[in-house]
């Protein structure tokens, strides 16, 4: 049986829109960000989840609360869900990193795993969202569906390692848009497989970083 895995972005928020890195702070949804996770709940809802899980990070919970609302499921928080610790970075816009760390804004344009300023590495951030991933999946019996709320870096990091893709690879998937999703399935046979990537409502939106 195939088990159906759906890793969502939270929604907007202030610095979403303001290109500033959140990282780990604990930034909350802004209006649009409120209204776009009630809107992608719906669509998401008629995929009849067993299981929801989410970061603790109030953006990725408060957006994962729009789909119990719905489903009346019970939201089960994982930390190891937190989007890639920014270090020094946290709470400066793209603009600052380029003139402020130029070395360290260089390394992590050409995707290196360690790109300094106490940036949490690509590896570890795999590794431990990956982790999660496979946790949330095991919830539910074969054949079921889990919804994981988190955030963007998360997303692509934790799934391009849960699929066994090296980093050249993760490098061709652009950044999620806010309240948009990816979908996993997994069976005995095939193992993980992705299905689908970048879905979801307002996809006439700009992206914004996935930070």
């Amino acid at each position: 049986m195939t088990t159906r895995l759906i890793v969502w972005r939270h929604g907007n928020t202030d610095w979403n829109a303001g290109h500033r890195v959140q990282g780990q702070t604990d930034v909350p949804l802004n209006e649009l960000g409120r209204q776009q996770a009630v809107d992608a709940a719906e669509l998401l809802a008629r995929m009849r989840p067993d299981a929801l899980v989410a970061s603790d990070l109030c953006r990725a919970a408060d957006t994962a609360a729009a789909l119990a609302a719905l489903t009346g499921l019970s939201v089960t928080y994982d930390r190891r869900l937190r989007e890639r610790y920014f270090g020094l970075w946290e709470g400066l816009t793209m603009t600052e990193i380029t003139q402020t760390r130029p070395e360290e804004y260089a390394r992590w344009t050409a995707g290196a795993d360690d790109i300094g300023g106490e940036v949490e590495t690509l590896d570890d951030l795999g590794k431990r969202v990956a982790e999660a991933l496979q946790a949330a999946a095991d919830l539910v019996e074969p054949g079921g569906t889990v919804v994981v709320a988190t955030h963007g870096a998360a997303v692509r990091s934790g799934v391009g390692h849960l699929l066994g893709w090296p980093r050249e690879q993760l490098r061709t998937l652009r950044a999620l848009q806010n309240c948009h999703w990816v979908e996993l399935t997994h069976d005995a046979q095939r193992g993980w497989q992705i299905a689908t990537y970048n879905v979801g409502p307002f996809t006439d939106r700009p992206t914004p970083p996935p930070v």
